[in-house]
């Protein structure tokens, strides 16, 4: 059964809602299409988005009083996501598209409980009775509407539709140059890997047949994949002058900044691609790039699955993300010092190192006095007597 047999089958007996096309202040016309750009085709932007998606899929979804949901997030959101798929599905598409749709499955009581990020799809906001909806056309002709509050919604580069974030036109040009430079240096080699040359006969009044016979020739007994020797022996009725094909091709100083073009527009760098991030250079990375989505998704999911009651009472839907994990080891050993402080616990610590919680880790442990640890002050130090005269 693939996606939309499985939204069919979620929708049922529901039937597809009509009405008058959402108008948004300043009369904008609310569709969304997929961009075509061939984002997602290039190497460098699907490095990128794979990079952002990657990182972003290790985060751990934690529901404040709702083990269920917590449950759900983490192990199964939907019949053909875990966690991490769920995670990185949504990231990749709210960066191709700049906007993602999940739509939140519910049961009879109102609780969630399967989510399904929407495929790539145009998208449409329509109104039924004071409501906002939105309708997916999906291939085939099959169409989905769901109502806004249903939906959990993600957008980047926000700015011209109250409802989708704006498409990635601005990094066209440079896709495109980067795929014309690649596709030059390719013509390039096939252009000068064959020998290239003027063949010069010295007989005097050749038929347009004679000409071509003697150049297929010359072309077959020399120029073909037979001829590995790369040697060609002519005698005096025929001369052979090489073309010396040297076609300007981009430099790596040009294509560098085409790289760079894209890397800027994702937010992320050659060394975050190759995973050479450690320390700071991480804590920008993670600041600037990854958190700011796995807030908008938790904000999100806080309002579309809880009541406001709910809210009321403290439910929240948070991701939370260990930055200690990409520290040096050198400095998580440091860390050593707040265990001894009772800044962290033993098992906190022993997280950091990638090793295994012990019984005993879970309480502060000042290791330097024992005694704080059971309750006991230390005793005061006997003052030595004076031993002057």
């Amino acid at each position: 059964m693939n996606f939309r047999g499985a939204i069919a089958a979620l929708f049922g007996g529901k039937k597809d809602r009509t009405g008058t096309t959402w108008r948004e202040i300043g009369t904008y016309n609310s569709r969304f299409y997929p961009f075509q750009g061939g984002v997602y085709a290039n190497d460098v932007a699907r490095s990128c988005v794979h990079t952002l998606a990657e990182h972003t899929s290790k985060a751990n979804a934690v529901a404040r009083q709702d083990p269920a949901l917590e449950r759900l997030l983490r192990v199964r959101p939907n019949l053909y996501m875990n966690g991490k798929d769920f995670l990185y599905k949504c990231r990749t598409l709210y960066e191709v598209n700049n906007t993602v749709f999940v739509y939140i499955n519910r049961d009879e009581r109102g609780r969630a409980i399967s989510l399904y990020p929407i495929p790539n799809c145009p998208a449409e906001a329509v109104e039924n009775s004071g409501r906002l909806y939105i309708r997916f056309q999906f291939a085939g002709g099959q169409k989905l509407t769901a109502g806004w509050d249903d939906l959990l919604v993600l957008r980047k580069h926000y700015n011209e539709s109250d409802i989708f974030g704006d498409s990635n036109h601005a990094i066209t040009t440079s896709l495109q140059l980067l795929d014309t430079t690649g596709q030059g240096m390719a013509n390039a080699i096939k252009s000068t890997a064959n020998l290239r040359g003027i063949l010069k006969s010295t007989k005097a009044m050749l038929s347009d047949d004679d000409i071509k016979r003697q150049k297929d020739r010359f072309v077959a007994d020399y120029l073909s994949l037979e001829n590995s020797s790369g040697i060609a022996m002519l005698d005096s009725t025929v001369d052979f002058k090489a073309v010396d094909v040297k076609p300007e091709i981009a430099t790596y100083e040009h294509i560098g900044q085409l790289r760079e073009n894209i890397y800027r527009y994702f937010g992320v760098s050659e060394e975050a691609i190759q995973g050479k991030l450690f320390g700071d250079a991480w804590e920008a990375f993670y600041d600037s790039a990854i958190e700011p989505f796995l807030v908008a998704l938790g904000l999100e999911l806080t309002y579309k699955v809880y009541t406001d009651r709910q809210r009321g009472f403290g439910n929240e839907v948070v991701f939370e993300s260990s930055r200690m994990q990409y520290m040096s080891m050198e400095n998580k050993l440091k860390l050593v010092q707040m265990v001894d402080r009772m800044a962290l616990t033993p098992n906190e610590w022993r997280q950091v190192m990638n090793l295994p919680a012990v019984a005993w880790g879970d309480e502060p442990l000042y290791w330097q006095n024992p005694k704080i640890n059971e309750g006991q002050e230390e005793p005061a130090k006997e003052e030595e007597p004076d031993a002057t005269p």
